[in-house]
This record gives structure tokens, sequence and C-alpha cells, in this order.
């Protein structure tokens, strides 16, 4: 059975730190302790992109983590238009360019689109350590 836990999380750049927390915090209670950097990299890009593109203002977004065997889940929702896409950004440009390193380093990437908004995921190969004990918030 999939361990499942997410939490919402306002639209400020504070919400970013807080957001890669609770999933690394997360992920080393399941016992995924392999695939920490990756996942740290793709949440704050994920997050933040949720922050300045995809939140609308007075919302929030959601953070998802799954932990299903040999893989875990990441995704972002947000209630927000638009579809995420990568770009070549040019050398000058300060952005845009955050979505390549995160399809380089998940194993799988994509976008779900809702109405509203959407849910945009990453998924690790990543073997849990040991089996996790059932904690209170897991879904």
């Amino acid at each position: 059975m999939p361990l499942s836990r997410q939490r919402r999380f306002p639209r400020t750049r504070r919400s970013v730190r807080a957001a890669r927390a609770f999933a690394l915090d997360t992920l080393t209670e399941w016992g995924y302790l392999d695939r920490h950097d990756d996942v740290r990299l793709c949440v704050s890009e994920l997050a933040t992109n949720a922050v300045l593109h995809g939140v609308p203002p007075g919302r929030e977004f959601c953070l998802a983590v799954v932990g299903d065997g040999p893989l875990v889940r990441v995704e972002v929702r947000d209630s927000g238009g638009g579809r995420p896409e990568a770009v070549q950004g040019s050398p000058e440009a300060c952005g845009g360019r955050g979505l390549r390193p995160v399809m380089a380093l998940a194993d799988d990437f994509g976008v779900t689109v809702h109405n509203p908004g959407k849910t945009v995921w990453t998924v690790f190969k990543s073997v849990p350590s040991a089996a996790p004990e059932a904690h209170g918030g897991d879904v």
C-alpha cells in the first residue's frame, strides 16, 4: 500500500523552503534516503514555479509526496492557468530554465491539467532502506 502525505503552502517565497523541508522530512521518515539531493532541487523548482507563476493571489499550492515501493512521486498542484514548459532561455535571462534540470534529474516528469489549475509531478526510483512505520498524517 503506498504511503502518501500532503500539505498546503501559502503563496510566499518562504513556502519554497518549507515545502523542501516537508518533502525531505517525509522521505527520511519513510526510509527513502538515496535521492534527497534530486528531490530537494526538484521540489525547490516546482514550488518556486507555483509561487511565481501558478498560484493566484490569496491562494495556496499543495505538495504531495507518495512512496510506493521503489518509486517516489512528488506533485505540486496549483489553481492557476497555463502549462509549464521547459524552454531554452537566453544566456542573459535570469529565469526560465528551471524545468530542464528537473527533467534531467527525475526518472519521469509530467503535467496533469485540471479545471482549474494543474499538477506538475516528478517520479524518482528509490528503494526505502527499511520498512516505514505508520505515522499520523499519512493518508
